[in-house]
C-alpha cells in the first residue's frame, strides 16, 4: 500500500522513496515541501538513534512525520489524511502523541518553522 506512494502523487504531491538526507535514508520524501514521512515498527519507540535521525533530518531542512505502522495499517485512509494535512500546511507546529510526530524543520536561526 505504500508502495504505491513511490514515483506517485498524493493530492498533487510526488513522493519518492529512500531518499537520502545526511547519513539516513528517508522511507518517503516529498521534495517540493520538504516533507519526510516515517512508518516505524513498534522497535521504533523511544529510540536514540531516531531522535537523532530526526534531528539530523530537522536541520537539513526537512520536516519529519512519524506514524506507527499498526495505525498505518488499521486505518490506512486517516493516516492520508495526516499526511496531506502535513503536505497542506494544516500540521505546521511540532506535536508528539501515542499515534504519531510532527516535528518541522529547524530554520537558519535553530528554531523550528
Amino acid at each position: 500500500m505504500w508502495q504505491e506512494l513511490r514515483g506517485r502523487r498524493l493530492n498533487g504531491y510526488k513522493f519518492v522513496r529512500q531518499l537520502p538526507i545526511g547519513p539516513f535514508f528517508a522511507d518517503f520524501a516529498c521534495r517540493e515541501k520538504n516533507v519526510v514521512v516515517e512508518i516505524d515498527g513498534s522497535q521504533h519507540a523511544g529510540s536514540a538513534r531516531d531522535r537523532f535521525r530526526d534531528d539530523t533530518m530537522n536541520r537539513n531542512g526537512w520536516s519529519v512525520l512519524r506514524l506507527w505502522h499498526a495505525d498505518v495499517m488499521r486505518d490506512l485512509q486517516g493516516a492520508l489524511e495526516v499526511v496531506v494535512a502535513t503536505l497542506d500546511g494544516r500540521l505546521d507546529r511540532k506535536m508528539i502523541s501515542n499515534e504519531m510526530k510532527f516535528l518541522p524543520a529547524i530554520n537558519e536561526d535553530g528554531a523550528r518553522s
